[in-house]
């Protein structure tokens, strides 16, 4: 028989609650299927097994996070040094060029710590256009894991270009984070940049308290050696199969997936940490949503927004405050909650029975992507034409699914109809998140319409995050892509491409992906973003689905 625990735990500075008979239920026997395995400590001590043979192999080169706050103390007092000498030099404003991993975590520290840190994490070229001012006093910190990413690629070349005709010289603007051998740490010690290499045994998405996460919030001015603190108090509770928080929130995560509560709702509630559900987003996300299972976050805007709602398959998580009636709420500083929250995400998988350390189907769009402009060369990319325009919005979609919908409104209801149960609608746009920053007002237009949970993701962006669960997960979305016409483009010096080409690409091969899976799926293309957007917005406002 399963043996109750108490629904609150804190232990390290962490507290995680449990609320909710089935909820507890289903933690407590995934807590005792881990006891019975002894589960936390053989995954502190790095035993590759603990997620099948299958996995193995890729677990066993993944660990290393485990380790992060013993390796990353030495980073501390060189990254300090370094923002002092830059900042001696009147170079005080970092700019970030990464994706997923590399962008997510530094990006929730420096809002949490209210420093200023510049995230370039498109290809939209107005906002990486935006990016390049200020160069006087501008330092750029160049992050990719495998060296290869490609928008990441597109951000140093504009930026080096950017500097030389600013006259100043890159290699006194420019710091490198890279795995050791990878293609970028070569091209920065041929160029002359400051490289910090990380542990090549540690994924992007839990590299939080790496290098990956340190060096641009360091030296965007915050005190570093305070998150590991941080999580350094609560890693002695990690091997335990008893008073471990982590252990019991990836028990509630796991367990209460496999009892069908799959859609994970997470919103903030005084927590005190500033976008934390963008970070767990793509740690959930691309960890478990593969092999036709998984559990997709749903990051909501708060406690009292469309979406946050018990169903039959949503399990509700508070940050910082408690859930009303079955959920589960975590609190914590944000160095502990991202060591928790990586652990838990292990524990999480195990349950689950999937690999959390692989992620196949993202380089299914990356692949997508190259194939698209390959096959283009010069010419133009394949958007084909549309179905039906309607003022400032370029319709594409199936006729089978458009049915004799004659506008945007009935596009989007006809959409909206086509979500199978216990199903979800994803809104991917890839336009420019501070210009075009009303976009994200469609989550919780269309969450209000829809007993569904519905995500929202910027493109490119989203594609390192949730775009592994669209493909690997459940096949169970529908999805309404929007896209947008350039006023102006951006070369990406060196190549065959724009900025402006390699976004629409992406958004096109990501396209195809979901097309192949002959999911529904809508392009809403806005030939004036400002018009479009505006339209668009009014046109989701219609009646409850």
């Amino acid at each position: 028989m399963t043996e109750r625990r108490p629904a609150s735990l804190s232990a390290g500075g962490v507290t995680v609650a449990n609320s909710g008979e089935l909820l507890l239920q289903a933690r407590d026997a995934a807590l005792d299927e881990a006891a019975g395995d002894n589960l936390a400590a053989a995954i502190v001590a790095k035993d590759a097994t603990v997620w099948g043979p299958e996995a193995a192999a890729e677990a066993s080169v993944r660990l290393g996070w485990l380790d992060c706050t013993r390796v990353s103390r030495p980073l501390v007092n060189e990254i300090e040094a370094l923002r002092s000498e830059l900042a001696s030099s009147g170079v005080t404003r970092v700019v970030l060029a990464g994706m997923g991993g590399s962008s997510l975590a530094p990006e929730v520290i420096t809002t949490t710590y209210a420093v200023e840190l510049t995230v370039l994490d498109t290809t939209d070229p107005q906002q990486v256009a935006s990016a390049l001012v200020d160069l006087d006093r501008t330092v750029l910190v160049v992050s990719s894991k495998s060296g290869g990413t490609i928008e990441t690629d597109s951000h140093r070349r504009a930026f080096e270009q950017a500097f030389r005709n600013a006259g100043i010289d890159p290699t006194a603007r420019i710091v490198v984070v890279t795995d050791p051998g990878s293609p970028l740490e070569q091209t920065a010690r041929d160029a002359g940049y400051r490289v910090f290499l990380a542990d090549p045994d540690v994924g992007g998405r839990y590299s939080a308290l790496t290098a990956f996460g340190l060096v641009p919030s360091g030296l965007a001015g915050v005190p570093i050696g305070e998150l590991l603190d941080q999580a350094e108090a609560v890693e002695p509770t990690l091997a335990e199969s008893e008073g471990n928080p982590a252990l019991v929130l990836g028990a509630a995560l796991g367990g209460f997936g496999n009892a069908g509560h799959d859609k994970l709702v997470i919103a903030d509630a005084g927590s005190g940490i500033r976008g934390f559900a963008d970070w767990a987003e793509q740690l959930v996300a691309e960890s478990t949503g593969k092999n036709e299972r998984g559990l997709l976050p749903v990051a909501v805007e708060g406690t009292d927004a469309p979406g946050w709602v018990e169903t039959s398959d949503t399990h509700l998580l508070a940050l910082g405050g408690a859930t009303a009636g079955t959920g589960t709420s975590v609190s914590g500083p944000l160095g502990a909650q991202f060591l928790v929250w990586e652990f838990a995400t292990a524990v999480a998988g195990r349950a689950l029975r999937i690999d959390p350390f692989n992620q196949p189907n993202v380089q299914e769009s990356k692949d997508n992507t190259k194939a698209v402009l390959e096959k283009a060369g010069d010419g133009p990319l394949p958007e084909g034409d549309p179905l039906l325009v309607d003022g400032a919005i370029e319709v594409h979609c199936d006729r089978e699914l458009a049915g004799d919908a004659s506008s945007v409104a009935g596009i989007v209801d006809a959409l909206l109809a086509a979500i199978p149960d216990r199903g979800y609608l994803a809104v991917m746009a890839y336009l420019d998140r501070l210009a075009d920053v009303s976009a994200a007002q469609l989550r919780a237009r269309l969450a209000a319409r829809l007993a569904h949970p519905v995500t929202f993701g910027w493109g490119p962006r989203f594609l390192h995050s949730t775009g592994q669960f669209h493909k690997g997960g459940p096949q169970v979305g529908a999805f309404l892509q929007v896209t947008g016409a350039h006023a102006t483009d951006l070369d990406v010096p060196g190549q065959p491409f724009t900025f402006g080409r390699l976004q629409l690409a992406q958004a096109l091969g990501d396209l195809q992906a979901l097309e192949s899976r002959q999911r529904p799926v809508v392009r809403l293309h806005l030939t004036d973003r400002g018009a479009g957007l505006q339209q668009l917005l009014q046109a989701v406002a219609g009646e409850p689905v």
